[in-house]
C-alpha cells in the first residue's frame, strides 16, 4: 500500500472516530437569539461615572450584559435594570460572575453624576458609561442599535425611541446572544448559566 493512500486511510479513520465522540455533543440551546460569531457588537470604549475609560476587555472572566438606554426611560429601562438585578440575585454565588452595563444613548442629559446615581440604584455593581454624541453615535453603529429623540412638550422634556433588547457576552470577551426586551427572568438566568 502507498504511503499516500495509508495516510489518506488513516486521516479518514481518525475522522470517523472524532466524529463518533462528537455525536451526542451538540452547541447550547439557548432561550435568547444566539448569535455567536457576528460581526458587530464587538467592542466599545467609553467613559463611567469617575470619568475612567472602559472596554469590553476590562471585564474578560464575566458574562457581560450591554444594554443602551437613558435614565429618563419611562418603562423598558428601569424594567430591563430591575430584571437583570433580579437574575443577578437569583444566580447566588454565580451572580458576582455577571456585569452589567448600561449605555447612554442620551449624553445630553445623562451625565456622569446622574449614570453614578441611576445605574447602580438597581445593584451596586452594575456599571453606567456614556460618550459624547459623536462616540455614542459609533457605538450604537457598532452594536446596530438604533435610537432617536422624540420632541416633548419643551427643548428638554424629549424622549429616545431605542433599541430595547441586550447584548450578552461570554467570560472571553465575545457576543454570544441578543435578548429581546420582556423576557423572562427564568429565561435569562438559564442562558447566564449555560455561558458561565
Amino acid at each position: 500500500m502507498s504511503a499516500t493512500l495509508l495516510r489518506g486511510s488513516s486521516l479518514a479513520c481518525l475522522a470517523a472516530v472524532l466524529g463518533a465522540l462528537l455525536i451526542g455533543c451538540s452547541p447550547p440551546k439557548f432561550k435568547s437569539v444566539d448569535i455567536t460569531g457576528a460581526d458587530y457588537a464587538r467592542e466599545f470604549s467609553l467613559e463611567n461615572a469617575a470619568g475612567e475609560r472602559r472596554t469590553l476587555a476590562d471585564f474578560r472572566g464575566k458574562v457581560v450584559v450591554v444594554f443602551f438606554g437613558y435614565t429618563q426611560c419611562p418603562d423598558v429601562c428601569p424594567t430591563t435594570l430591575a430584571d437583570l438585578a433580579e437574575v443577578k440575585k437569583r444566580l447566588g454565588a454565580d451572580g458576582s460572575k455577571l456585569q452589567v452595563i448600561f449605555i447612554t444613548v442620551d449624553p445630553e442629559r445623562d451625565t456622569a453624576a446622574l449614570l453614578a446615581q441611576y445605574v447602580p440604584g438597581f445593584d451596586p455593581g452594575f456599571i453606567g458609561l456614556r460618550g459624547s454624541a459623536e462616540e455614542t453615535a459609533a457605538t450604537a453603529k457598532e452594536f446596530k442599535v438604533f435610537y432617536q429623540k422624540v420632541a416633548g412638550s419643551t427643548p428638554t422634556t424629549y424622549t429616545v425611541d431605542h433599541t430595547a433588547g441586550a447584548y450578552v457576552f461570554d467570560p472571553q470577551g465575545r457576543v454570544r446572544l441578543f435578548v429581546r426586551h420582556g423576557a423572562s427572568v427564568d429565561d435569562f438566568v438559564a442562558d447566564f448559566r449555560q455561558l458561565m
